[in-house]
Order: C-alpha cells, then structure tokens, then sequence
C-alpha cells in the first residue's frame, strides 16, 4: 500500500537515516527476506560491526552470502566496471612523505613506481559503448618494493550508499531489467530510480551522476579519487587520516548530453581510442596525486562523518596537498592479457596505508578478492604478469588450479624446523617491516557491542547534495536538471518520480521545480528528512565551467578540418602549422579520402571522410571551403550537419570567407567562437557557453 509521496507504509528509518522495509508482523502476510539457507534477516541495509563506527565483522553470514552470491552471478567478464581501458605508466613523488607514513613509495623523491592504471564504465557489459551517461571507474595498481598497493577508486568523490551490503541491490538496479533484458549501460530506467528513490543516502551522488562529470570528453580529462577516507601510518605507530585525489594535467573537460549520444553512434570506442592514440603519438596523459590529510581532532569537528562515501570534505575547507604525478606512458601488448586480466583489490595495501572502518570500504575488501576468484578461475590469479608483484613475494600458499610456480623442497607449513636438518625452511613473519593494523580508535562507538546499526553521524543526506548543485554553473546546473528531467522521462512509474521529486526538494526547492515542470508533474512536498538540511558553505572547485580545472588550450585535443576541391592550400597549411604548433591534431575531413584537389593543384589525402567524421569527433571545427566547394557541399547533408552539431555543441568553429554560406545554411549565428581561419588556433581551445541558450531550450 502506497503512502504520502509513494512510500511504502511498512517503511521505516534507521538511526542513520537509512531506508527499511519490514514484513508484517512475526512475517505474516509478506515474504519474510531470508538467506538461502532459509535463515530470516533481520536488518538487510547494515553489516554487523563493533560499534556502530567499528569494524565490520567476519562472522557476519549474511553480507558475506551476499556479497559472495553477487559476486559470482556473471562469468567471466566483471559483473561491474566490464568495459575498460588501461595503460602502463610510472608514478614518481615529490617529496618524502615520511613524517607521516612509512611506505616505500613515498620515501625517495623522484623514484619512479611503475603502474597499471585502468579505467572503465560501472553498468554497461564489455562491448557497450564509451560514452554513456556513467560513473568511471579509476584503479592504479602500484607495484612497489613492498608489494603492490591498488587504489581502487572513481571520477566521482561519493558513492550511491554507505554500506556495503546494499551493494548488490543497486546494481541490480541499475543493470539491465531482470524481465526483458534492457537497457544497457544507462540508468534512466524504473527499478535504478525506484532503489534510489528509497535511499535517501543515494542524493548526492545523484547530483553528481546528473552533472557533467558523468559524460566526460575523455578518459585523459577526468579526476580520480579514492572515495573513502584511509590512513596514512608513520614508522612511529602515528595514525593521519588521508583522501586521494587524482587530477588531470589535461584539465577537466565534459560532453553535452547531446553530443555523448551521437558520438556512441559515430565512434562506440572514442574514448578508448582517443587514450591509445595519445599515448602512441608520444602524448603522454599525466595526473597529480595529492592528499587531503587530517587527524581526529578535525574529523570530529566537521559537521558530517568521514567514514561516510556518501560525503567530501571540500577543498576550500581543508586543501589538497600534490605529493606526486602518474604519467601513463605504454600502451598494454595485449588486450586482454593486460586490461582484461588485471585484478584490483582495495585490500591490496602496503605497510604505511591501513584502512579506516567506512562500511562501505570494509565490504569491498571482502568482495573484490572474491570477485576475482570467480572471474579468472583460480585463486593463482596473482601469478598472472600484470598482477604479480615486481618484488619478491614467498608464502606457504601452495597447488590451486592454473598454478604457475614450482616451489622447491617440502616446506609448505610453518612453524618448521627443517632448516636444522639443513633443509630450506621457507619464508618467515617480519614483526619489523611486515604489515601491522593501526589499532583504531578507543572510543566507544567503535569498539563495542556487535550490532547492525547506522551511525546517526550518518544520517544527514541532503547538506551537502545541495553544497554541490549550488556550486556549479547556471550552466551546470541547467545540465544537471535537464538529466534529471531525460531519465525520469523514462520511469513509467508515477510514484517513483514523485518520490524523486520530494527528495529533490530537500536539496534545492529551484531545482525540484525545474524537473516538475519539465515532465508537467505536479511538485509534491518535500519527503522527510532523517537530519536538519544545512546550508554548507559552497565549494567552486566542484566546477567544471570556470572551475580551477577548466583549461583552454589546444594540446592534447583534436581538431577538424573540412576541405573539399578547391580548398586553399596555403590556408590549409598555415591552420595545421597552427594547430600542431599548440600541441593540437589536426583531422583533415573530407567528401573522399583518396585525394582532394586544393587550390594549388596539389592532391591532399584525408584522415577521415565527412560521412564517417562527424564534428562530435572533434574539439573544435574549422570550414575551408572555396566557392565551388561550398556549393557542393551545401547540398551534402552530413556537410550541414558536420557545422550545425559543432555549433550546437558550443565549439569554436573557423572558417574561411567562401564557406560562409555552409554556415548559414546550418544556423550559425556570429559569437566570439566563430571566427576567421587565421584566428582559429586562438579561438578553438575552449567552449562558449554563453552560446547555449540560442542553440537549445534549457530547464
């Protein structure tokens, strides 16, 4: 039975705020939710911890049924993050990090750590396309002389929800619809919005997931972060907690919605590509690693829990520290001996990291070694090339299917005496440099009582959903709702959107009315909220328009160039001069790729052809037409296009004087992006924004 707003009348809120449906009573009436032991669950949204802040415990059944049924539900390709594409790289610090932690890659300045850094969509299957509104996933294996350490993170700060055992239920949401099998690799769907409808925790990351970040221009022009908050261990036993940020020596750049649809359609593979291309041409991607470090004392002042995914810290409240660069350098050999075999695991630390009790980390330290036995067949796995360590690494560890290594003499167990028979003893435990847990802290939330409980530190959902919408861009923001207003467009369940409304007035009341009036619903009243909605102070570096990351520049970026017979050589090679000369490619488009005779009789091959190079290929476009071309192409509709999509995309477009009836013919309207051939490099290394309202009715 529905309730105000379309809640369930059996639903009910947790200390943290968190969402729970209950049967009838003693289960009469409704399905009581049990294991597949027949055993009855009694709270399905928490994992049973010491304390309501403590560890997460081992004995806990029902996550680890869980998450291990979940883990094993598809093979072999991953059941999320399928679609990836990585690289090789190094990873060198800046300075010595050893006042505050004692790993070996943060001690000797200019020491380069090699890597392999993968990226990847979240929902779609291996052979989804690129470009779809997602999270991506950012992991770096960093193989060190002490082991190998995965920071396994995403370009987004915050996840969809707080603790782990809720894992499975939202990929099920967002993953293809059990009944029929689609849609792919998109979240704009009944049962994605309907789970996070009812879970509330799920808001921010929502804004996050509507905004640009979610359709990036590429893979080179996104940030990474370790999501959760870790710990940083000095050799004197002290404890500094840590979140890791990637960011993008490239700058930040995004699609428009319209423009991530149409390039799925032209190139499925554009950003793989345009990561493989780069790299080969000798264009090497690089990141800055930098740290937000705090202690307890500054954790226990903010106004939110660090243990929570679901929340930053900002930058402008506590700065982000650069302590090092990755620069992603080789191409993998082999697909899949590489990209595809790499197994990550946040579980996979090193001496002088530790982790923190965020419920959310704590299962994936379960669920990823798991997922990995499943995926690559044997608990050897490790012993493939791309995920074994560079140092040396002995155990006791023995046999197992696809096992690799050939262990020498009968010490497989220990303790042993067998070295006194002058036999080799194996390996042994190293108290001194060995890996040892930071103790964690006394207090009585986290060591105590077994429960499943949400911290009430948890429970606020909203402050900071509505810190980032007002954050951004009016142009930003407008992108945000008009997301909003695409994917509920797609929900045929009523209730469901009136749920995600009244949750969305809880953020920003402006922007919940912006999304009714685009699907001409009715705007409900706010739903309940489980803590006071507060009005943090904003944080600009969450922008991407005008943001600290936004860069204009032509290096790095690719650009299209329109000829067809008649067009002038001498222009033609002073743009690409240009172009080249601030570390932009040039793409020569034209009707035919064989030959194109330019002004000076000379034949100039293309690198592409108009029907198979669409502009949403480019970052900017310039028009080098004569007459007799312009004439000609007036009539090609992909020519029309080509201009028309660079212009609604809100591109530089340069042109010479002759195609000007090209550009009329697709509604070009005169601004400062569309400019001259001789002035193109200067305007083509940015977006113009302003331009938006002519080209496209926004929220």
């Amino acid at each position: 039975m529905a309730g105000k707003n379309g809640l369930d009348a059996g639903r009910k809120s947790g200390t943290g705020g968190e969402t729970h449906q209950h049967a009838g009573h003693d289960g009469v009436g409704e399905a009581c939710l049990t294991t597949n032991q027949g055993i009855p669950v009694a709270d399905n949204q928490n994992q049973l911890k010491a304390g309501a802040r403590g560890p997460v415990l081992l004995e806990d059944f029902v996550l680890r049924e869980k998450i291990f049924h979940f883990d094993h539900e598809r093979i072999p390709e991953r059941i999320v993050h399928a679609r990836g594409s990585a690289a090789h790289g190094f990873f060198e610090v800046y300075e010595s990090l050893s006042d505050i932690t004692k790993a070996d890659l943060f001690q000797r300045p200019g020491e380069k750590i090699p890597v392999f850094t993968r990226f990847s969509t979240v929902a779609g299957g291996a052979g989804s396309v690129d470009t779809p509104r997602d999270v991506r996933g950012f992991a770096v294996k960093f193989y060190t002389q002490q082991g190998n350490w995965d920071l396994v993170g995403n370009n987004i700060p915050v996840f969809f929800i707080q603790d782990a055992i809720k894992f499975p239920d939202l990929i099920h949401s967002v993953k293809m619809e059990a009944d029929r099998g689609y849609p792919q690799a998109a979240s704009a769907h009944d049962t994605f919005w309907d789970f996070v409808s009812l879970m509330p925790e799920s808001t921010h990351m929502i804004m996050w997931a509507m905004s640009d970040r979610a359709i990036p221009r590429s893979l080179r022009t996104i940030q990474g972060f370790g999501i959760h908050t870790f710990r940083f261990v000095n050799a004197s036993g002290q404890s500094t907690f840590v979140k890791f940020h990637w960011k993008p020596k490239q700058g930040l750049a995004s699609t428009l919605w319209d423009e991530a649809v149409k390039i799925a359609g032209a190139d499925p593979d554009f950003q793989r590509r345009d990561l493989f291309e780069a790299i080969a041409a000798g264009d090497y991607p690089e990141w800055e690693l930098g740290i937000q470090a705090f202690d307890e004392a500054f954790a226990d002042s903010l106004p939110y829990d660090v243990l929570d995914a679901t929340k930053i810290i900002p930058e402008e409240l506590l700065p982000v520290r650069p302590i090092g660069r990755m620069v992603l350098d080789r191409n993998p050999d082999n697909f899949f001996a590489e990209t595809e075999q790499v197994a990550y695991c946040p579980a996979n630390i090193v001496p002088g990291i530790d982790f923190t009790n965020d419920p959310l980390l704590q299962g994936r330290l379960f669920s990823y070694l798991d997922t990995q036995l499943k995926r690559l067949g044997s608990t050897n796995f490790h012993q493939l090339p791309i995920n074994a360590p560079k140092c040396p690494f002995a155990n006791f560890q023995r046999d197992g299917h696809m096992q690799m290594l050939t262990p020498k003499g009968r010490a497989n167990y220990e303790p042993n005496s067998l070295a006194d028979a002058a036999e080799e003893g194996g390996p042994r435990e190293c108290p001194a440099t060995g890996f040892s847990s930071f103790p964690g802290r006394a207090a009585e939330d986290e060591q105590g009582e077994k429960l499943r409980i949400r911290p009430e530190s948890f429970a606020d959902h909203y402050s900071q959903a509505r810190m980032f919408y007002r954050s951004l861009d009016p142009a930003e923001q407008a992108h945000l709702a008009s997301a909003v207003i695409f994917e509920l467009s797609k929900v045929s369940l009523a209730h469901v959107c009136t749920r995600v409304l009244a949750n969305l007035v809880n953020v920003d009341p402006g922007l919940a009315k912006r999304i009714a009036d685009g699907l001409a619903l009715p705007l409900p009243k706010a739903s309940p909220a489980a803590a006071p909605v507060q009005d943090l102070d904003l944080s600009p570096a969450l922008r991407i328009i005008g943001g600290p990351m936004e860069l204009d520049t032509l290096k790095g970026r690719k650009f299209g160039i329109l000829i067809a017979d008649g067009s002038d050589a001498e222009e033609l090679r002073k743009l690409v001069t240009a172009v080249t000369k601030g570390g932009g490619t040039p793409f020569i488009v034209a009707p035919k790729v064989g030959g194109t005779k330019l002004s000076d009789g000379t034949s100039q091959v293309a690198d592409g052809q108009l029907a198979g190079s669409p502009s949403v290929l480019f970052d900017a476009v310039a028009v080098l037409l004569s007459a007799q071309g312009a004439e000609q192409l007036l009539k090609e509709g992909a020519a029309v296009q080509f201009v028309m999509d660079a212009f609604a995309h809100l591109k530089a477009i340069g042109h010479s004087d002759a195609a000007k009836p090209l550009l009329d013919k697709a509604g070009v309207e005169p601004d400062d992006g569309i400019v001259t051939a001789a002035k193109f490099a200067g305007a083509a290394g940015r977006r113009y924004w302003d331009r938006e309202p002519k080209v496209r009715a926004l929220p």
